[in-house]
């Protein structure tokens, strides 16, 4: 017995430790987890339906998603708790999707006769999660360019909350045929199917049939992200490595998104172009630019996650590579790579408007070598509000994932200029 209990206490570290360090597949491993960890058998803990630990299905996966006292970017948690955002303290978490958090950071400022308002709500997908603060969004009674109802929006509605969605060996997706022996998310042999065995697909995304209040989803695109992601990013950029695939069962990155958003990829809506080539001078751009006014940089190393692209490959085993949280993957985009959905946005939340990774709500990123904010005695026109917006620097920092604004130029135009250089 005394070994046993040893053996059990041996077995909790590891785990701790796994999670701690960034790793989700502890639990989810690619697939269905076990019961008790979102379900209590016969008692549930939140009086939630389907004997869920939470009261709804968001604030079930937030009961391990989100922790209380992180003092920075932590393993797989991907909210910081309200009463952790104050005026002085951005939300923590820096995962490649974003931090809930911030649609609980609410901006105001003034300067002279002008005045600015900005709610936490416009920062990202508001999911429901009645545990932990989230509440319906206020504006939007659907998904903005489509009809999935806001009040109904959570995790699940992107997140296939059991797992069943398998990669197969040759790159199939199913929902049935080998078992799951772990995550397809991250790089490594062992995140690679067999003959006999699957893996799950990208974060256990919705995949072909997955219906959700009208919606149903046509696949899931490719991706592969490092083990560890969850960290700033002012030494070293953490890449997911998103992809193209052609395979059954899979979609593009932009066609996934359009399953709720589908307006704003028909005809008179297709503001930006998605799903299709670079080309050659916008790969060259990109490869070249540094910041504004600097076009010296180098291809092999211009990737820069503010403004990802997805390379023009299903293989795995190509994309697996490009994974990385050290620095060392930072090639920029070939003439076939392709502008999507992510390259712009983040999947859950930021400090700018519609989960943008970058702000484009002003003409200067920074101003005099600082970011334009609260604090920078550089902005002082009397529109200094409308500049500002709110935003102290520790915000700009962290909403650029703790890059300094030394990074950028002294007087920093907006990142669109990553492929197009116009600055």
């Amino acid at each position: 017995m005394k070994g046993l209990k040893l053996s059990l206490v041996i077995m909790a570290a590891a785990l701790l430790t796994i999670g701690l360090s960034g790793m989700a597949y502890a639990f989810h491993s690619g697939g269905v987890a076990e019961c008790e960890g979102c379900h209590s058998m016969h008692a549930p803990k939140a009086g939630g339906a389907f004997l869920m630990v939470g009261t709804d299905q968001s604030s079930t996966c937030l009961t391990c998603h989100e922790h209380a006292g992180d003092t920075g970017p932590s393993s797989y948690h991907v909210s910081t708790p309200g009463a952790e955002i104050t005026a002085s303290t951005p939300p923590k978490q820096r995962t490649p999707g974003g931090d809930f958090g911030w649609l609980k950071k609410n901006y105001t400022d003034a300067s002279g006769t002008y005045t600015y308002s900005e709610d936490g709500a416009t920062h990202g997908h508001n999911v429901v999660a009645a545990d932990f603060g989230y509440i319906v969004d206020p504006t939007n009674t659907a998904a903005p360019g489509g009809t999935f109802p806001a009040a109904q929006l959570g995790c699940q509605t992107c997140h296939d909350p059991h797992g069943q969605y398998r990669r197969l060996q040759g790159g199939a997706i199913a929902k049935t045929g080998a078992p799951i022996k772990a995550s397809g998310s991250y790089n490594g042999a062992s995140n690679e199917p067999t003959a006999t065995e699957a893996v799950g697909v990208y974060r256990l995304l919705a995949g072909a049939g997955y219906t959700k209040d009208g919606i149903t989803f046509n696949g899931v695109p490719a991706a592969k992200a490092p083990s560890s992601y969850n960290q700033g990013e002012a030494t070293n950029q953490v890449r997911v490595a998103y992809g193209v695939s052609t395979a059954s069962g899979h979609v593009t990155w932009s066609q996934w998104c359009a399953t709720c958003h589908t307006a704003m990829h028909s005809t008179g809506n297709y503001v930006h172009p998605v799903d299709q080539g670079l080309g050659s001078a916008v790969a060259s751009l990109y490869g070249q630019y540094v910041k504004s006014g600097d076009m010296t940089g180098s291809a092999a190393t211009s990737f820069t996650s503010l403004v990802p692209f997805a390379t023009n490959s299903g293989d795995y085993t190509v994309l697996a590579p490009l994974a990385s949280n050290t620095g060392t993957s930072l090639a920029g985009p070939g003439s076939s790579d392709q502008v999507t959905c992510v390259s712009c946005h983040r999947a859950h939340a930021t400090g700018n408007m519609h989960a943008l990774r970058y702000d484009n709500g002003y003409e200067f990123t920074t101003v005099s070598g600082e970011y334009v904010a609260i604090g920078n005695p550089a902005v002082t026109s009397t529109r200094a509000a409308l500049q500002r917006r709110g935003r102290t620097i520790a915000d700009w920092q962290a909403t650029y994932y703790d890059r300094p604004a030394t990074q950028f130029a002294t007087y920093q135009r907006v990142l669109c200029n990553k492929c197009h250089a116009k600055d």
